[in-house]
């Protein structure tokens, strides 16, 4: 009997199950869409109840499709937005709160707080980020400090703490009674209370942000039997665990030291193998965890991090309603010849990596009476391959290895304009996977290799193949031109909120 691999991939804007084979080819999707939660600028919530709902109707729905039953599942894995916090009742399975999403920056005051005893950069050293409201450590302060008797609970164990893989993970184990809590090296190197060297929590970073032990959950490799599901997945292995840029860069089989990929999703987001060592950025980089498998050493990466990429067309969607759907908005750009000089900045959190500017919000540059919606189209699209120029430049600069190519996956890669812009920028091939889920994909690898399904990573690298190359075809000047208009826009953004 042909069995798979289920792989739950839960995004910033909605959750889905794909189901897997041993080429990596998919057999079946379902996808369901939550809602976004603005209770004030630059707050963004997600409601954790309903993507576990979520989540549980896009696994029933996968398996209807795919005309199969959990008996045809060797294991399951877990893919997710990394970052976006979770605080809930041990007892109750309840949340205490909406979830706090990764771009959320309503911790800007405690980041500031922190940084005026040692500079943006006194945890890099131990954890590999500086200090900014994009990781979880802070959201859970947040937390503690703004909801009342949090801290009481959590301190005696009564609340649980996770990133979203830690909320899936606790509810499809059996939630109150007796689900695991636990989460992954990925997932815990993005909450800035881990220390890389040791892979277990830090006490001295504890003890800075006031956060107790005994609410953060367990941590482990990447690819290991963690237990058994139950519900809907009654007995499947739950066997795998990666962060979502993490899962990416395992799914586009990145596993060799100077590998790199770049997924275009809500943000954008480049990881480069680095091998088994940590490698400190000098140039605004974040040195993260790559994956685990088993007892094996963990594997490092550095990572470029941007936080609006295809969130900016969905803003264009539907703040502006310049477009009805997010796949229009490729015909409309390429109504125009070029950009007609028109930059748009889209800092709405802030610029993540290399600027890391938390006061910095969105500008459009450069109008003009000529301008009109299709260059603004255009502008936006060009923002992203932009803002990956930027990342690739400071990755070349800190690891001194030139990428030959980027390897590109998620929803934006279907964009063949961006896709040749990008290429062009860059002055390097960019190629597109065949399967172009390798979020989902990554982790189906780390729960099917943990189980036997695959049986080493190079079954993974064999698996990998692509599907179109687009090969740079801008003259240097008209690109550096581009490039430095650019950043005379970016220099606009900055300090915008005092």
């Amino acid at each position: 009997m042909t069995k798979y691999v289920g792989s739950i991939d839960q995004g910033t804007t909605s959750s889905r199950f794909i189901l897997f084979d041993r080429r990596g080819d998919i057999v079946a999707l379902d996808q369901k869409e939550h809602a976004q939660i603005y209770p004030r600028p630059g707050w963004v919530e997600h409601d954790a109840l309903e993507i576990w709902r979520n989540t549980q109707a896009v696994i029933a729905g996968a398996l209807t499709k795919a005309g199969l039953s959990k008996t045809d599942l060797v294991s399951v894995g877990i893919t997710n937005q990394r970052e976006t916090t979770v605080l809930w009742d041990r007892r109750t399975g309840a949340p205490v709160h909406n979830a706090l999403v990764w771009m959320d920056t309503r911790t800007d005051a405690l980041v500031a707080a922190f940084e005026r005893d040692g500079g943006k950069d006194r945890l890099r050293e131990k954890t590999g980020l500086p200090l900014t409201t994009y990781f979880s450590g802070l959201k859970l302060r947040w937390l503690l400090d703004s909801i009342p008797g949090a801290r009481e609970k959590a301190t005696r164990g009564d609340l649980l703490f996770g990133n979203i893989d830690t909320w899936l993970t606790w509810n499809l184990t059996g939630g109150p009674d007796g689900g695991l809590h636990i989460t992954d090296v990925t997932n815990a190197s993005r909450t800035q209370l881990m220390n890389l060297a040791t892979l277990d929590w830090d006490a001295d970073i504890l003890a800075l942000f006031d956060v107790p032990r005994a609410c953060l959950p367990q941590i482990r490799s990447s690819s290991e039997v963690y237990g058994a599901c139950k519900g809907a997945l009654d007995g499947v292995a739950l066997a795998g665990i990666l962060g979502d840029q993490q899962a990416a860069l395992f799914g586009q089989a990145c596993l060799a030291p100077g590998q790199a990929k770049n997924t275009y999703g809500t943000g954008c987001f480049m990881l480069m193998n680095t091998g088994e060592k940590p490698f400190p950025s000098t140039c605004g980089l974040l040195t993260t965890l790559g994956y685990k498998l088993g007892e094996r050493p963990a594997v490092y990466a550095l990572e470029g991090s941007i936080a609006i990429a295809g969130a900016l067309v969905q803003w264009l969607r539907d703040n502006l309603g310049l477009v009805k759907h997010a796949s229009e908005i490729e015909a409309l750009a390429q109504g125009v010849d070029d950009n007609g000089d028109v930059y748009f900045v889209p800092a709405f959190s802030g610029l993540y990596a290399p600027h890391w500017k938390e006061s910095a919000r969105g500008v459009i540059a450069g109008l003009t009476r000529y301008a009109n919606k299709g260059h603004i189209a255009r502008a936006a699209l060009e923002a992203t391959a932009f803002q990956t120029r930027e990342v690739l430049d400071a990755m070349v600069a800190d690891s001194g290895v030139a990428i030959s190519e980027l390897r590109v996956d998620g929803g934006m890669v279907v964009n063949e304009l961006l896709m040749q812009f990008q290429a062009d920028m860059l002055n390097a091939p960019v190629v597109r996977p065949k399967v172009i889920e390798t979020t989902a994909l990554g982790a189906a690898y780390a729960a099917g290799l943990a189980v036997g399904y695959w049986t080493s990573t190079d079954d993974i690298v064999a698996n990998w193949r692509g599907d179109k190359t687009w090969r740079p075809a801008m003259d240097a000047a008209r690109r550096e031109h581009l490039f430095s208009s650019w950043n005379k826009a970016v220099s606009r953004s900055f300090d915008w909120v005092e």
